[in-house]
C-alpha cells in the first residue's frame, strides 16, 4: 500500500480569522458579500446561524488568508455564534447609524466577547449605512467615536456597497507583522 501524499503547501502565508457581530439588520452579510464578491445587493436576507466567506490578500509579500464569519444577529443563535468567538483574531462590530437600538447593543456585544474571545482580539467599531439621508441618522458620528474611545478600540463609519472599508480593516488588522505574531497561524 502506498505511504499517504505528503501534504501541498497551502497557497498562503498566514490565516486569519474575522469575525462580524451585531444586531440583525445592521447590513454585515452585505459588507461580508461586498469584501468576498465585490458585489452588493439592497435586498434583506437574515444570515441563519452563521456563514463564512475567504478571500486571500497579499501584504508586503506575505499571502493572507482572511476567514470572514458572518454571524447572526438574533438572540436565537446566541449559542451557536458565541462558539465562533473562539480563536478569532479581530472582531468587527458593526450597527446601523439610523438604528439606535443596534448601536446601544454594542456594549452586550462587547460583554459577549469579553466572556467568549481571547482577551487579545483586535475589536473594530463600525457604523454601517452612513450614506442614508441625514434626517434618518440617530447615531452621530461623534457618539460611535465617543464608544469607540471608551473600549480602546478603532472606529469606522462606512457605507455596505463601499470596497474602502475593507481596504481600511487589511491594513489596521494586519498592518505589522508583530501586531498580529502571536495570533496568526504561520505556515512553514
Amino acid at each position: 500500500m502506498a505511504a499517504p501524499p505528503a501534504r501541498a503547501r497551502a497557497d498562503y502565508d498566514y490565516l486569519i480569522k474575522l469575525l462580524l457581530i451585531g444586531d440583525s439588520g445592521v447590513g454585515k452579510s452585505c459588507l461580508l458579500l461586498r469584501f468576498s464578491d465585490g458585489s452588493f445587493t439592497t435586498s434583506f436576507i437574515t444570515t441563519i446561524g452563521i456563514d463564512f466567506k475567504i478571500r486571500t490578500i497579499e501584504l508586503d509579500g506575505k499571502r493572507i488568508k482572511l476567514q470572514i464569519w458572518d454571524t447572526a444577529g438574533q438572540e436565537r443563535f446566541r449559542t451557536i455564534t458565541t462558539a465562533y468567538y473562539r480563536g478569532a483574531m479581530g472582531i468587527l462590530l458593526v450597527y446601523d447609524v439610523t438604528d439606535e437600538s443596534s448601536f446601544n447593543n454594542i456594549r452586550n456585544w462587547i460583554r459577549n466577547i469579553e466572556q467568549h474571545a481571547s482577551d487579545n482580539v483586535n475589536k473594530i467599531l463600525v457604523g454601517n449605512k452612513a450614506d442614508m439621508d441625514e434626517s434618518k441618522r440617530a447615531v452621530p458620528t461623534s457618539k460611535g467615536q465617543a464608544l469607540a474611545d471608551e473600549y480602546g478600540i478603532k472606529f469606522f463609519e462606512t457605507v455596505s456597497d463601499a470596497c474602502w472599508l475593507w481596504l481600511l480593516v487589511e491594513l489596521e488588522m494586519l498592518n505589522t507583522e508583530n501586531k498580529l505574531s502571536c495570533r496568526v497561524q504561520k505556515l512553514t
